[in-house]
């Protein structure tokens, strides 16, 4: 059965992601409150099969010059079997990112991302950033 791909957040079993999320070595602190807001001020996919979510993605863009992928996660019962790729096909083809310069980070999916055009960057000189390191590095 494919995987159906949805956009929004009425589309999100909330329960199902706050776990998720709070296994996930880049966002195990994060409260409900913190959840919450990044979802309404994010565009959110969701994979189903059937009625279950099996996989999540949200990508924070002003559609037209830039676009940043991240909390992409695939229930672990579902890993290996195309849901990341379902979930990467949709977002790389969405119109709305057409024009947009991305950017993502990750410890352990390098391989899938640079079948998406995804490289190291050329430029570590040049990007900074500034967050809450310690209250996400395990």
């Amino acid at each position: 059965m494919p995987f159906r791909i949805s956009t929004g957040i009425e589309n999100i079993d909330f329960p199902k992601l706050r776990n998720w999320l709070a296994e996930a070595y880049w966002s195990k602190l994060r409260t409900e409150e913190v959840i919450i807001k990044s979802l309404d001020n994010s565009d959110c996919f969701t994979a189903h099969l059937g009625d279950e979510m099996v996989g999540f993605a949200r990508v924070v863009s002003d559609r037209a010059t830039f676009a940043w992928l991240c909390d992409v996660y695939v229930d672990p019962g579902h890993r290996g079997t195309g849901v990341s790729r379902a979930l990467m096909d949709a977002i790389m083809t969405h119109p709305d990112y057409a024009t947009a310069r991305w950017l993502l980070g990750t410890r352990d999916a390098h391989g899938l991302y640079e079948k998406y055009g995804f490289v190291t960057s050329t430029e570590p000189d040049r990007w900074m950033t500034k967050g809450f390191r310690d209250r996400f590095e395990p």
